[in-house]
């Protein structure tokens, strides 16, 4: 299943890299705090981190974007929960981000609020340590990705956005508050 999952998507990122079925490309840079917390309604389990992410975005239309990434997270646990008391309970998460998206937005003047989701998969390590679960691990776990936020200016170069990469496999997710720039590759046109 996962190396099925890693060719499939190695085959779409060498597929999209020559497709010109979308002439306009672009390139996002977003940088954040990251963060992951564990599932199962254990809201005070939560670790805080380092966020950055690349992706490579192909304009299908004004209001819709297919962007396949590339990014790192990582989060600690400083020991305590999200009201200062100290506990054992932790998830934490170092990771590469890798995978492919789907960006639907709408695009008004200076400002585009925007949805996006995908598949992916986050390659490094896990651990989830609550009551119900205790799982400590490394390698490769697929991941859904959800993000929502706001392109900002005239061209929608700035991004503001939340970010959710949820790994089922390892009973938490991880994610990130981030601001991003965007930036234009090869002849685009304005």
């Amino acid at each position: 299943m996962k190396k099925t999952l890693l060719v499939c998507i190695i085959a779409l990122f060498s597929t999209l890299a020559s497709a010109q079925f979308m002439p306009k490309k672009e390139i996002n840079v977003q940088i954040g705090a990251g963060f992951s917390s564990a599932y199962e309604g254990q809201s005070e389990v939560f670790s805080q981190g380092f966020y950055a992410q690349g992706e490579f975005i192909l304009k299908g239309a004004s209001w819709f974007e297919l962007r396949p990434y590339l990014g790192f997270i990582t989060t600690s646990s400083d020991g305590t929960d999200i009201y200062g008391f100290l506990t054992e309970e932790k998830a934490e998460t170092k990771a590469a981000l890798l995978g492919a998206k789907v960006r639907v937005r709408i695009p008004i003047p200076w400002v585009a609020p925007y949805i996006e989701a995908g598949a992916g998969t986050s390659i490094g390590s896990f651990e989830t340590i609550t009551a119900k679960d205790s799982i400590i691990g490394s390698g490769m776990v697929f991941h859904i990705p959800f993000s929502f936020g706001l392109e900002i200016g005239r061209n929608y170069k700035v991004d503001l956005g939340a970010k959710y990469y949820f790994q089922s496999t390892v009973d938490q997710f991880a994610g990130a508050v981030s601001l991003g720039f965007t930036f234009p590759i090869g002849q685009n046109k304005k």
